[in-house]
């Protein structure tokens, strides 16, 4: 009788590798006090002249303020990531967090000019919203992604209306509703 052994596999290549890179960014953050972080891991009113305002508008989503911050987002995204690149592919996936960091980061550069953005929290909400769409068939919209969306959205813009914190609320509903939008015209392809 053969012996199996068990193996680890690299099963969700884009999701794995955000979540690397996030972690090599933020041991970059340690070691360079910080600059690094506000060099290209973080968005904020800069002047179009300068080259690294365009690649921050994605590369925003890499950087953390520390470690919970870190934890935080890559549990969910580590959750989330696989099953949704089973189901769309990995290429789609990754188009689908870049284009949900590109509207963040474009957002909040164009209406918070005395703030920074970093995190990606805006993507793990874009996938939650794409994971509740999960058994959808024919054309109809599933129940559970109006659901999700309404207590999601509901949520969000109630604490950002009554609480005070450092918490980009804005970037949660926006990352929610290109989950939302993705997911939809990806399952028609």
């Amino acid at each position: 009788m053969k012996k199996r052994t068990l193996a680890i596999r690299w099963n969700a290549p884009v999701t794995l590798s955000f979540a690397l890179i996030s972690l090599a960014v933020l041991g970059l953050a340690a070691l360079t006090q910080g600059r690094s972080t506000r060099l290209l891991f973080s968005v904020y009113r800069s002047p179009l002249s300068d080259a690294l305002t365009y690649p921050r508008f994605f590369l925003h989503v890499l950087g953390h303020s520390g470690i919970s911050h870190y934890t935080s987002n890559v549990m969910l995204l580590l959750v989330l990531g696989p099953g949704l690149e089973e189901r769309f592919g990995s290429e789609s996936l990754l188009k689908a967090m870049a284009v949900t960091a590109f509207v963040t980061g474009l957002l909040h550069w164009l209406l918070f000019p005395g703030t920074a953005l970093l995190g990606a929290s805006g993507v793990v909400f874009m996938m939650i919203l794409m994971a509740s769409q999960g058994g959808m068939h024919g054309d109809g919209i599933p129940l559970t992604l109006i659901l999700v969306f309404l207590l999601y959205v509901g949520s969000e813009v109630w604490t950002a209306l009554a609480v005070q914190d450092n918490v980009s609320h804005l970037t949660h509903i926006v990352g929610g509703v290109c989950g939302a939008v993705l997911g939809l015209r990806l399952r028609k392809k």
